[in-house]
């Protein structure tokens, strides 16, 4: 079980993101839609904690300043080891400022930061499949690249349980 600091979009991206898993599944490409609990939520995740105290990592998030909704621009497919396909924004010193000051406060609170989420190391990603098969990629390729680039109003964060998709939205947007 994980826990993951995440930002959320607007429901215009949100909709648009799932007609992307859609189109996608209809291709023969698992995603999201289809993987492990079926609760996925589309996001951009700033830390993937390994051991935690849900409460201390909420209460400290929330005290950071609330920022302003914001726009991310996808216009790139990104592949990580192990198949896994996910649209890639272009990252900001704002986003990556942002993303450096969560992990930090995360980790103030006990909590263990997953290993690809280090600052200076993490790739911004909004992910499309958990499992992509070599074969599979140029259709997925074709597929989002109908679409891209891609414009998401980043509206909120929340906390993400990775085994069952529960969510517990944060008060502010880090």
């Amino acid at each position: 079980m994980a826990l993951a600091v995440c930002l959320l979009f607007d429901d215009s991206t949100d909709r648009m993101l799932r007609r992307l898993w859609q189109r996608l599944e209809d291709a023969g490409i698992a995603t999201l839609l289809t993987h492990t609990h079926r609760n996925h939520v589309a996001h951009l995740s700033y830390a993937v904690l390994r051991e935690y105290d849900t409460d201390r990592v909420a209460d400290a998030l929330e005290a950071l300043p609330d920022h302003p909704a914001h726009t991310l621009t996808f216009d790139a497919v990104g592949l990580f080891r192990r198949g896994r396909a996910s649209l890639v924004p272009a990252p900001s010193a704002d986003l990556l400022a942002r993303q450096e000051r969560v992990v930090r406060v995360a980790q103030e609170t006990g909590a263990q930061l997953h290993r690809h989420y280090r600052p200076g190391l993490w790739t911004p990603h909004c992910t499309l499949s958990p499992r992509v098969r070599r074969e599979e990629l140029p259709r997925l390729v074709s597929e989002v690249y109908d679409l891209l680039p891609v414009s998401a109003s980043v509206v909120g964060a929340a906390l993400v349980d990775t085994t069952t998709g529960g969510r517990r939205r944060l008060v502010t947007l880090p």
